[in-house]
């Protein structure tokens, strides 16, 4: 079958894998004039199997006054001018309940761990360059009820396939000891020895690269969509710029983009842009080796290779990346109290990024057929993309085939 893959982030470079790998002839359709220049380029880097928690939650909830007032500073909402988020923001609501919480997130972890069997398949067979190891994942928790709720989580998780453990202060220090270093009190922390970290981006092109040359997908680049040619509910190609791709099939891996790209279709993904942000500098003389992620300032450290990246925000602001350079600026400063010898934060040249994250309400990626038959989505995965890239992947090739 041909199947076009729309988007070359993490996500569309993985689905084509799993697509060629069932047999299809496939090719990717991307705007910019490389893989992973957008949402997928300078993520936190975290493979972060075990910390699949729902954003929308009870504890969400009395936190909203002071997010409107903007007093959290790693947490901005505009709400003037941004009405696209009100409907995302009532269905956001409808998940905060306990019920809803847990089953999302033992949703959403259920699909990480198949992500993780699919990564170590994936680099064993083609031995790919991404900075990709077993580093482990420290979750700081602020209080001692932080650690009782955590302790909780750890529990339901472990029912279901995912080992984590509670750590005291003194345990998680003893465990990495750079965190003596770091700038904040903490009662205990969540220990994930499994969990990896890896360059998104230099995973995306290595795999494009070896898809080239190993597999029938052929990638266009600097090729803007303009459309897709559906007649009587049946899809059967793609407009650009440049003319008409004909396929049998397509999927839509467009990341935030894909809401505006389904509506005229009247297909909605259910998504909002969240925009977080990135530095990427060298390592500092006390530069932690397990991945770091301070809740309390919402930052993550993780140590790819030769740098460490830093990683976070959740700014709700649409589509607006006018205040990046204020953003990262507040970002890089609070990373630098918080963790003044994590990393060299005096070198010359510092690498900043921001990137729209696609966030459905209940926190679960869109992966499967659409009202048009084949049409299909693989998109909606938060701050999760790269950890659950591999599995989404997979069920989107798989419904792709199950629709011959």
């Amino acid at each position: 079958m041909r199947v076009a893959v729309l988007g070359a982030g993490v996500v569309g470079v993985t689905t084509a894998y799993y697509l060629a790998e069932l047999g299809h002839s496939v090719t990717i359709i991307e705007r910019a004039s490389a893989v992973a220049t957008e949402t997928s380029y300078a993520n936190g880097g975290q493979l972060s199997y075990s910390y699949t928690d729902s954003l929308a939650n009870p504890e969400f909830i009395p936190r909203i006054p002071s997010l409107l007032l903007g007093l959290d500073p790693a947490i901005r909402i505009r709400v003037m001018h941004n009405f696209s988020m009100f409907p995302w923001g009532l269905r956001f609501l409808a998940q905060c309940t306990r019920a809803k919480a847990t089953e999302n997130t033992i949703a959403v972890l259920k699909i990480a761990l198949r992500s993780a069997e699919l990564i170590a398949q994936l680099q064993k067979k083609l031995s790919l360059d991404f900075s990709y190891k077993t580093a482990g994942k420290l979750v700081l928790l602020a209080t001692p009820r932080d650690v009782r709720a955590a302790g909780v989580k750890s529990s339901l998780k472990r029912q279901h396939g995912c080992e984590t453990r509670i750590l005291s202060r003194d345990e998680a220090i003893a465990r990495e000891p750079a965190l003596e270093f770091m700038q904040q009190d903490f009662a205990g922390a969540v220990y994930a020895e499994r969990d990896q970290v890896g360059d998104a981006q230099a995973f995306t092109r290595s795999l494009s690269d070896w898809l080239q040359s190993n597999q029938s997908v052929t990638f266009r680049f600097d090729e803007e969509i303009s459309g897709l040619n559906v007649k009587k509910g049946r899809f059967s190609g793609v407009h650009t710029m440049k003319g008409e791709i004909e396929s049998d099939a397509a999927v839509v891996c467009m990341g935030p983009w894909s809401q505006r790209f389904l509506q005229p279709y009247g297909i909605n993904s259910g998504l909002y842009p969240v925009r977080g942000y990135s530095i990427t500098l060298p390592p500092g003389p006390r530069a932690p080796s397990v991945s770091i992620t301070n809740l309390r300032h919402r930052i993550v450290y993780s140590q790819l290779g030769k740098k460490i990246r830093i990683a976070g925000f959740a700014d709700f602001v649409g589509f607006d990346a006018s205040q990046d350079a204020e953003r990262i600026s507040s970002m890089f400063e609070i990373a630098k109290f918080a963790a003044p010898e994590a990393a060299d934060y005096s070198v010359e040249g510092v690498s900043p990024w921001g990137g729209f994250r696609p966030v459905t309400p209940n926190g679960q990626p869109t992966v499967g057929r659409t009202r048009i038959d084949g049409l299909f989505v693989n998109t909606g995965h938060g701050s999760l993309g790269w950890t659950v890239a591999c599995a989404t992947a997979e069920s989107a090739a798989i419904a792709v085939t199950n629709a011959e």
